[in-house]
C-alpha cells in the first residue's frame, strides 16, 4: 500500500497555487514510500494542458544515493489530468534527452512557507524517453516488472500504467498536443524571471 500525501482537492488546489516565480519542489515517492528525486523549480503558469515549472541549469538535485547539479533548462509539466509527468529538455542535455515522461500517480500539492510549494507524486517506474540518438522509447519496463511483485501493485493500477504508457507513446510519436512544440515559449519564459 503506497504512503503517500491525500491528494488535494481541486478547489483547496487553487488557493495553494503558487505566483509566477514561486520556488516549486518536486518530491518524488516510489509506491511503497521511498524517497526518490527531489527536483526544485520555479512556478511559469498553466494553460489547458497543466502546470509548466521552470528548472534550471546548475540546480542541486536529489535522490537516495545521487545528487548532483542540472546541466541543462527544462520545463515540466504537471497535467491538469493524467498520471504522468513530462520534462521537456533543451538542446544541450548532456544524454541528448529532449523528452523525459515519468508514469505516475497520486499528485498532492502543499504550501510549507509563504512563497514555496511542494508538488508530490508517486513515480510508477515506466517512462517515455525521447533522445536525439535513440528516438522515442519506453524505458524502466523491468524496474516496472520488478516493484509491481515487490511493492504489491494492484492490477488495476498496472493496467492503468500500461494504457498510459501506450497512449503516450502515440501523442508524442504524433506530436499531439502538449507535445507539440508548445513548451518553448514556456523555457523562454523561465529564462526570463530575474
Amino acid at each position: 500500500m503506497s504512503v503517500f500525501l491525500p491528494a488535494v482537492h481541486a478547489a483547496t488546489l487553487e488557493t495553494l497555487l503558487p505566483q509566477l516565480g514561486e520556488l516549486i519542489v518536486a518530491r518524488n515517492r516510489k509506491y511503497n514510500g521511498d524517497a526518490h528525486w527531489v527536483v526544485p523549480g520555479r512556478y511559469l503558469g498553466r494553460d489547458n494542458y497543466g502546470h509548466w515549472v521552470f528548472q534550471g541549469s546548475g540546480e542541486f538535485i536529489s535522490r537516495p544515493g545521487t545528487a548532483l547539479y542540472t546541466a541543462s533548462d527544462a520545463t515540466l509539466l504537471i497535467p491538469h489530468e493524467g498520471d504522468w509527468v513530462a520534462t521537456f529538455f533543451d538542446g544541450t542535455h548532456p544524454s541528448g534527452v529532449e523528452l523525459y515522461i515519468d508514469l505516475a500517480t497520486e499528485f498532492s500539492w502543499q504550501r510549507i512557507q509563504p512563497a514555496a510549494v511542494e508538488f508530490h507524486m508517486v513515480d510508477m517506474d515506466l517512462d517515455v524517453i525521447r533522445t536525439a540518438e535513440r528516438g522515442l522509447f519506453v524505458d524502466d519496463q523491468d524496474e516496472f516488472a520488478a516493484h509491481r511483485v515487490l511493492m504489491d501493485y494492484p492490477a488495476e493500477l498496472c493496467t492503468r500504467m500500461e494504457s498510459t504508457t501506450a497512449a503516450l507513446m502515440d501523442a508524442v510519436a504524433s506530436r499531439q498536443a502538449p507535445f507539440d512544440g508548445r513548451d518553448a515559449a514556456w523555457l523562454t519564459l523561465g529564462r526570463s524571471l530575474p
